[in-house]
């Protein structure tokens, strides 16, 4: 294995390690969960969930029990779902990239990129070093998985 292969290898671990703690991310703000450990934990996570695009329904951070305590809101059923489908297509991309699978990648770079037009959308509305910052990022990332398909089809 060759050391470019080897640092690959290891940049689609923190990958897959980054998808799976979005995803958990998603469930713990969800469900409310952080509220136990400290008072603006809760608070805290809802805006990284915001910031980072990583909530469907990103102004209900309670979602989870928000939703168990209103039975009959179909809105509230829906917004749970979409949580909890984005959790699961977190983990099941976080699987695939950990085990080096060739559709966790093109998954990877199209969900990447669906989120780069709103990602200038939003720098255009508002500059902040974070935005900025996550904009770059997420264009190196989608850049990173997308030559490592042309890599593996040469």
């Amino acid at each position: 294995m060759t050391p470019k292969h080897q640092t690959s290898k290891k940049i689609l671990k923190l990958l897959s390690l980054f998808e799976a703690a979005k995803g958990l991310l998603v469930l713990l703000v969800g469900a409310g969960l952080l509220t136990f450990i400290h008072q603006n934990t809760q608070q805290q996570a809802a805006e990284i969930v915001r910031l980072l695009h990583l909530n469907p329904a990103r102004h209900y951070p309670e979602i989870f029990i928000t939703t168990l305590t209103n039975l009959g809101n179909v809105q509230f059923w829906m917004l749970s779902a979409s949580a909890l489908l984005y959790s699961l297509i977190r983990f099941a991309e976080a699987y695939g990239l950990w085990n080096d699978r060739l559709w966790a990648i093109w998954f990877g770079v199209a969900s990447g990129g669906l989120f780069l037009p709103m990602e200038l959308y939003e720098l255009s509305e508002h500059i902040t070093f974070i935005r900025i910052a996550l904009f770059l990022l997420n264009i190196v990332l989608v850049f990173f998985l997308f030559r490592m398909i042309r890599h593996r089809a040469s």
